[in-house]
């Protein structure tokens, strides 16, 4: 069996039940279950799409997102969910690391590619020529299904590999953590091509036989008005579009009262954003994870307990959440130690990089770089990261992309990039430089615009002399922090 059979078996059984819903329309679930065989049988015979080959897609929300990712499981082949807020250069790097037999683009993206592409309306124009199939022999819950590029400590992107497994997994945990049923109705807003948008609730639920409406992006009057419209009884937000409905001025007499619960992560949660959606009478559950681990790894349950301040919950119902020292070693309630995670729904590897791979995987547990606490009940609490990683709006910026990418210019030669609080977005990247010659701060802006995306370009660039570190040479981020307070 594959994934997509578990469509097939939803067909069978409500063949009539919508599935996907969207701007133009309602798929039923035997729609949605033709559909993914026609899309299959199209990429084997007019793409030469065969298991194991990597297909990329480059588009906003749409069901065909969903219904290619069906198609590639029961392909046996491996979907690369591309980022379209990243530049053209960061876009390349991902489709040549991945050696992709076929890009799709939905509009507006085409410019943002210079390899052959595919366009999503001429596949699915094929598809009212193709007929369901396109199965390839042995193909099984062991094949990779996803390569999701999450960005590298090195200034370089890396591959997670994740297995359709790993979909079923992180769908029951979601379906446990939810108390989902076939009976729910999820709202999806957020991007697909993260694992949050496409994991925490969408791929669950259309594999228990629930409905999804899907936004092609988050707007806060979209969602506050599908809500009250529609009725969805689930969704899952990152803090800053959680602040985007909090301010939007409809918030306190939006109707909200379909909702069962509204589920949101990050690293950090800010409890005020926590508080306040429970004031209008809306649970909120908290999920912790990452991109390697599918991403449901910790969380809190609906109908558990939600009175624990800050914590993110529970190691999950099919995997292991631990915390320990530098020496590997678990350590004790209420101390602090890094996060690590073993479970089906954890990263197989770091597609081509064995070296990333073996830094961060030892005897099946994943080093999730983050450190918290457990408190003698076991629940954990999010206190920081050992990488020095940025999550702004629900994007994770490594500061040595944007180091690389500053360093790159001729003018810079030192650099160093730090996060700070920012009210609407969490956290925001700022930019120390010394430069070898006269340099501005708008030409350093124009260079970074052309090679990043624009949520990973800092928010303020400073020129300064030097650096300061310690006695190994080493930058002291801290004293930059310091020094951006005063």
């Amino acid at each position: 069996m594959n994934l997509a059979d578990l469509i097939d078996r939803n067909a069978a059984f409500t063949p009539d039940k919508p599935a996907l819903r969207f701007a133009d329309g309602t798929w039923s679930y035997a729609a949605f279950a033709d559909r993914i065989g026609r899309m299959a049988s199209a990429l084997k015979s007019e793409l030469g799409v065969r298991r194991g080959d990597r297909v990329a897609l480059l588009a906003m929300n749409h069901p065909d997102y969903l219904t290619l990712l069906y198609a590639c499981a029961r392909l046996g082949a491996i979907l690369v969910p591309l980022n379209w807020r990243l530049a053209p250069p960061e876009l390349q790097f991902i489709l040549s690391n991945a050696d992709v037999r076929a890009v799709v683009v939905a509009p507006p993206f085409e410019v943002r590619v210079s390899a052959p592409i595919v366009s999503l309306e001429s596949i699915a124009g094929l598809l009212a020529t193709e007929s369901g199939g396109g199965h390839e022999p042995d193909v099984n819950w062991l094949d990779p299904l996803l390569i999701v590029y999450t960005a590298g400590t090195t200034g370089r992107p890396k591959g997670a590999v994740l297995t359709q497994q790993a979909l079923l997994a992180n769908a029951a945990m979601s379906q446990h953590m939810h108390d989902m049923t076939s009976d729910d109705h999820v709202l999806t807003v957020l991007p697909l091509f993260h694992v949050g948008g496409l994991n925490i609730q969408t791929t669950p639920a259309l594999q228990l036989g629930a409905t999804v409406s899907l936004h092609a992006r988050f707007t806060a009057e979209e969602t506050l008005g599908a809500i009250a419209r529609d009725r969805p009884t689930l969704t899952t937000l990152v803090p800053s579009t959680i602040q985007a409905l909090l301010e939007h001025p409809h918030w306190q007499t939006a109707d909200l009262g379909s909702l069962r619960v509204i589920t949101t992560g990050s690293t950090l949660v800010p409890q005020g954003l926590v508080d306040a959606v429970q004031a209008r009478s809306v649970p909120v559950l908290q999920v912790y994870g990452a991109t390697e681990t599918s991403p449901i790894a910790v969380y809190t349950r609906l109908g558990g307990d939600l009175a624990r301040p800050l914590s993110t919950g529970l190691p999950g119902l099919l995997c292991e959440a631990r915390i320990v020292d530098d020496a590997g070693q678990e350590v004790p309630p209420g101390t602090a130690g890094e996060v690590e995670v073993r479970g089906p729904n954890v990263l197989t590897e770091y597609w081509h990089d064995a070296n990333a791979t073996a830094e961060s995987l030892h005897d099946g547990w994943f080093r999730t770089g983050d450190i918290a606490i457990r408190d003698p009940d076991g629940y954990f609490t999010i206190h920081d990261r050992k990488k020095n990683m940025i999550v702004s709006g629900g994007e994770n910026i490594y500061p040595a992309e944007i180091e690389r990418v500053l360093l790159d210019h001729p003018s810079v030669a030192e650099a160093a990039v730090i996060g700070v609080a920012d009210p609407r977005w969490q956290e925001v990247p700022v930019a120390y430089v010394v430069g070898r010659a006269a340099i501005s701060v708008d030409e350093l802006r124009v260079h970074l615009r052309t090679q990043l995306a624009r949520f990973k370009v800092p928010r303020k660039i400073v020129l300064v002399d030097e650096l300061p570190r310690n006695a190994l040479g080493k930058v002291q981020h801290f004293r930059l922090r310091e020094l951006y307070q005063r």
